[in-house]
């Protein structure tokens, strides 16, 4: 066969599938009552996590042809994984995990994996040179527990053997995968079994390299005994041997094993807190590879491994906790000095801030959000205000014909709306790769009230992809007891984000009764960031092109990773925007606007007052939103 091209750096064969994790730590699986949806899945977790880590990973995997096969379809797509070869499955359904988290030594889960869509890969679903594209092809052991997915890894070893393709095995060894327990026990990581042994040792000789706890060494070694078992794989194979050893770290062994567990490479851990052991040993493998991947030598390898598997056993989830290149070089450049990495603000942040969803520049984004401005305004024509929600879809309506006609619909058109009167508005657009934002402060409050209480049980309800907005009218010279109250409330805002994992857009007016000075909006926000209040985005006034540089530097200086800033309306005449657009041509950071009342004010007005019909809005309001448009991307 014709040499093939090495355009992957790795092949994922194995499970995939969806963790479904508990909320509520600490509670018994059977009284757990919310969860949160994650990718999983041993081979799903380590193409996820090594993707993150900078590597050209590739799935072979299945998926069933259903919403919880396209979020997984999506989740590895978005960090950048090939999905060339992960075949929907017209037949299963995506296999299911359940997980809690007890206490740090019980984690209760359940796996739903009765012909599943990922345990019916074949040969067939692959062909050679798919295989020999990659510079190594990683393996999980439940794949070797059936006849039809053994023989599909047995030929995709074949396939890497002849063509320089390294493999690599994680023994990832679950008894009840292997039908040794009650299908309800998923917790128990083992169980002697000749029969489990037999069926490894056949296959180790395929192998590079070999990794596992001491207890899946056991399995494969076919003894209890760490030093004997690992003595017994060596006599089917020449792999290097990656014993992973818990708080200890790891030990490598590329020749004979000695006869002192540390006898090899010895590369100790980072002690940590334990949130959640589950999905450590996937993190652990994606940095090992990372580091083989790259020929960087085991030491080093080790040093990501262990730093991976750190991190995410003191977080919640498995591929979600998995550090990116970003957070994990970060980390190892300054170890010695982070004794505790899962308390640490900067690895936290730079967590949150790389693992965005989605990329958004040329921000061209209508602002209806208004609530106290349109009821004000349905009373002064006599309008029913429960007319306000239809005015809110037709708003909608009007902001998709005009991005669809404009040729900005997918990543540069958004909303700003409320669940006041714009709940409709919100379902209708939610899932359409628009930015979309949600109000959370009281209209006009100061100093700053959230509108329906506490933040974090409202964004327990709030899609992930909606972006929370809040505006806060702010003056540097403020009393100290204003600024108090509301940086507080602001530091809680920030907070609850964080938790939830949901953007923040934080919304900044100087008070109509105060002195106006544009050099002021720079002083806040470094403020704000002395606070250690991050927003991922900053919505602002215009101002002029030495104001945009001042505020940039202030944030460039805080935070390398943020999104940007939107440009505010206030209701300006439109002629107003050239001039406001113009003076940010020099701040990138300026990555669009978030206009309102310019555009749906006066149409809407007649249309509450009965001279405009809903076509005749859709259409003015269009034409409004376009010229806006227009006008953004004529700066200059």
């Amino acid at each position: 066969m014709k040499t093939v091209e090495k355009t992957l750096d790795l092949i994922c064969l194995g499970r995939v599938a969806v963790d479904l994790y508990a909320q509520q730590i600490g509670a018994r699986l059977e009284d757990a009552s919310s969860f949160s949806k994650y990718l999983g899945g041993s081979s799903g977790n380590v193409a996820y996590g090594t993707a993150v880590q900078g590597v050209k990973s590739s799935m072979l995997a299945r998926v069933g042809d259903e919403h919880m096969g396209r979020f997984l379809r999506e989740e590895l797509q978005r960090v950048g994984v090939d999905t060339s070869h992960l075949i929907t499955d017209k037949e299963r359904l995506t296999a299911l995990v359940i997980l809690g988290i007890k206490d740090q030594d019980t984690f209760p889960l359940i796996f739903y994996r009765e012909n599943c869509a990922d345990m019916a890969i074949t040969k067939a679903d692959f062909d050679e040179s798919y295989i020999a594209s990659a510079k190594a092809l990683a393996i999980t052991g439940t794949h070797l527990s059936h006849p039809k997915t053994r023989e599909a890894v047995l030929t995709a070893l074949e396939y890497a053997g002849r063509n320089n393709t390294k493999r690599l095995l994680d023994i990832d060894y679950r008894p009840v995968l292997w039908g040794l327990t009650s299908l309800g026990d998923g917790e128990t990581r083992f169980i002697d079994s000749e029969a489990v042994t037999k069926s490894l040792q056949e296959v180790l000789h395929h192998f590079d390299v070999l990794v596992g706890t001491e207890e899946e060494f056991h399995i494969a070694g076919g003894s209890t005994d760490t030093l004997t078992a690992l003595k017994n794989v060596r006599k089917f194979s020449h792999a290097v041997l990656v014993c992973k050893r818990g708080a200890l770290g790891c030990s490598v062994f590329e020749g004979e094993i000695p006869d002192d567990l540390d006898g090899g490479l010895n590369v100790y851990g980072v002690r940590v807190e334990v949130l959640n052991v589950l999905g450590a040993g996937d993190a652990f493998m994606s940095g090992l590879i990372r580091g083989y991947i790259n020929n960087e030598g085991w030491e080093q390898s080790c040093r990501y491994a262990n730093a991976c598997g750190a991190l995410v056993v003191s977080r919640h989830g498995c591929a979600p906790a998995m550090p990116t290149k970003a957070e994990l070089d970060n980390y190892l450049a300054r170890a010695e000095s982070v004794p505790r990495p899962d308390l640490d603000e900067q690895l936290n942040h730079l967590h949150r801030v790389t693992t965005r969803k989605a990329k958004w520049d040329n921000l061209c984004i209508f602002a209806f959000d208004h609530r106290k401005q349109l009821v004000d305004m349905a009373k002064k024509y006599g309008a029913d205000v429960k007319r306000i929600p239809k005015l809110k879809q037709l708003l909608l309506q009007a902001a998709e014909k005009t991005a669809q006609e404009e040729g900005i619909y997918d990543g540069q058109a958004g909303i700003l709306a409320d669940t006041t009167f714009g709940q409709a508005a919100l379902n209708e657009i939610t899932g359409k790769k628009w930015w979309i934002g949600r109000p959370i402060e009281l209209p006009s409050s100061r100093p700053l009230r959230l509108e329906h209480g506490d933040l974090g049980s409202q964004l327990a309800g709030w899609p992930q992809e909606h972006v929370v907005k809040c505006l806060v009218f702010y003056h540097p010279k403020d009393s100290a007891e204003m600024k108090a109250v509301q940086d507080a409330t602001l530091k809680q805002v920030y907070q609850a984000c964080c938790r939830t994992g949901h953007e923040l857009l934080l919304e900044v007016i100087l008070p109509a009764d105060m002195e106006q000075n544009e050099q002021y909006y720079a002083d806040i926000i470094a403020h704000f960031y002395q606070l250690g209040i991050k927003p991922d985005w900053w919505k602002l006034p215009g101002v002029s092109a030495q104001g945009w540089a001042n505020i940039s530097e202030v944030i460039r200086t805080n935070d390398l990773y943020c999104r940007g800033i939107l440009i505010l309306g206030l209701d300006a005449p439109e002629e107003q925007f050239k001039a406001v657009f113009d003076a940010s041509v020099g701040a990138p950071l300026v990555k669009g606007f978030a206009v309102g009342r310019t555009i749906f004010g006066q149409p809407s007005a007649d249309w509450l007052d009965g001279k405009l019909t809903d076509d005749e809005l859709i259409t003015e309001v269009g034409e409004r939103y376009r010229r806006l448009i227009k006008l953004w991307q004529a700066r200059k």
